[in-house]
């Protein structure tokens, strides 16, 4: 049987036919999709043009072959002559046939070489001059470099620093290949990255991933690069690199519950790395500036009681007598929210700031004191990470004096500060001799001393009192107090 069908009609019904036939098969979509336009990156041009410039790096520590192991080699002596005399023998591991006579002559101590450790590093000039980490070279005696072609060079320190956990060392070698340093800034969230090193003493094995975060702030002197590309043991002072084949960072830390990788890996920025690495090549070690504080961070509900707005800044908790800070007119309680052009949101970013300024260069700090900001000047100094403040000697003069009942409504009870303790902490407040109920809750104790309370600078019981009757009542207090050497903050609530 036929069936006439128009011209018209049979096309419409073909076209509908092929629309139904082409949806089916996913070449039209029911609903529109971004089209892939990039593929997976292939990284074996960027093996081939980088690997050559990483290095194996191990390290071998001298320690003395007596007082090795077990025991001392004292130790080992008296058990060898316990074995002669009780047992006729020689000790275990000790040839020596028979009791016969104990030689009378000193033994030398001897010292022995061991393996101490596994790393990576980076060729970055043609004459030799290699990259790596810290803690890779530390209290090495030895350091012995491996090229891709398996020589093998043993190593001369040019200069390590830890605070930034970057090392130079320097090879007797010509016409190496190098890598290419990239720019930081450039690096973005999300791009693809390989590291090359030697994870376990597997030379040359290449991971990849993407970056997870930069500026990342894990506490260390240089807010770090997180990738999820896999480092291990060995892969440290290894590169991080680009697509474009550039070093971005050094591999240096993960994070980690079992001690192996867990998918958070870090890198020090290459950039914060060369500025060392200049520095231990020209002099051996790096320079670094010093203003003389001890700072915390500032809560969001300090921020708000004391007018601050939002919680930013560095908190002042302690100035070293004599440093720069010092001189400088900086107090324990002002909040550094400037330091030159910079914003400081974080403690951290202070920090950073101050120790990439060069010794000597003057600046400006920016400082939130009882309610207002002001500017001071300030010479920074070098840094000493050693240095420490002074102790302080006990009080051993003048008896205290009877505390106030200042303050009650707060659970507070304080008295003056004797001319002993003055001169002692170097501060001028009261001291706290009780507290209890809403002061005991914020936290404040007995022996702590009080600098200002409410924005309102105190510094004898009778003003004390006055910048309490002004307080309100209904709202949290701010309390600037001292216990010991560091000063803090305190809300001390209403009442409910």
């Amino acid at each position: 049987m036929m069936f006439k069908v128009e011209g018209h009609k049979l096309r419409s019904y073909l076209f509908a036919f092929g629309l139904a036939c082409t949806a089916a098969v996913g070449f039209l979509p029911a609903t529109p999709v971004i089209a892939q336009t990039r593929g997976l990156p292939d990284f074996a041009d960027l093996v081939e043009q980088v690997g050559p410039a990483v290095v194996g790096i191990r390290t071998i520590e001298k320690v003395s072959a007596r007082g090795g192991g077990s025991g001392s080699g004292e130790m080992d002596e008296e058990m060898q002559e316990f074995f002669r005399r009780f047992f006729g023998q020689p000790s275990p591991g000790n040839p020596r046939p028979g009791p016969g006579p104990r030689p009378n002559r000193p033994q030398q101590p001897q010292e022995e070489e061991r393996p101490r450790g596994v790393g990576s590093g980076f060729i970055l000039t043609a004459d030799g001059y290699v990259m790596t980490n810290a803690h890779v070279i530390e209290d090495a005696s030895e350091i012995i470099v491996t090229l891709t072609d398996k020589r093998e060079f043993k190593a001369k320190l040019i200069g390590a620093d830890k605070r930034s956990d970057v090392a130079v060392v320097k090879i007797e070698a010509t016409s190496l290949p190098v890598v290419k340093i990239g720019d930081i800034s450039k690096l973005r969230v999300g791009e693809w990255v390989m590291a090359i090193g030697s994870p376990f003493g597997l030379e040359n094995t290449v991971t990849a991933g993407i970056v997870s975060a930069k500026q990342r702030d894990t506490g260390e002197l240089v807010p770090l690069i997180q990738t999820d590309v896999a480092i291990n043991p060995g892969n440290s002072g290894g590169p991080l690199i680009n697509l474009r084949g550039e070093v971005v960072g050094i591999n240096s830390q993960i994070y980690s519950r079992s001690g192996g990788y867990m998918g958070i890996s870090f890198s020090i920025p290459i950039d914060e790395a060369i500025r060392v690495s200049d520095q231990l090549r020209t002099t051996g070690r790096v320079s670094r500036g010093l203003i003389g504080v001890a700072i915390g961070s500032v809560s969001k509900d300090v921020a708000e009681s004391i007018g601050l707005g939002k919680a930013r800044g560095a908190l002042v908790s302690s100035v070293v007598p004599g440093s720069a800070a010092d001189k400088a007119g900086v107090r324990e309680g002002d909040i550094v929210i400037k330091y030159g052009d910079r914003v400081i949101d974080t403690p951290s970013d202070l920090s950073r700031s101050v120790a990439s300024t060069k010794p000597g260069v003057k600046s400006t700090l920016t400082v939130f004191r009882n309610g207002s900001s002001r500017e001071l000047s300030i010479t920074v100094a070098e840094g000493d990470p050693e240095a420490k403040s002074s102790k302080r000697q006990p009080d051993r003069e003048e008896p205290q004096p009877k505390p106030s009942a200042a303050g009650k409504s707060l659970g507070l009870a304080v008295s003056d500060l004797t001319d002993a303790q003055k001169k002692e902490l170097k501060v001028r407040g009261v001291r706290i001799d009780a507290a209890s109920d809403a002061a005991a809750k914020a936290g404040l104790r007995e022996g702590d001393v009080i600098l200002s309370i409410g924005n309102i600078e105190v510094s004898s019981v009778k003003e004390f009192e006055a910048a309490v009757a002004k307080a309100d009542k209904s709202k949290a207090l701010s309390v600037l107090f001292r216990r010991g050497e560091w000063a803090q903050y305190a809300l001390i609530r209403p009442a409910r």
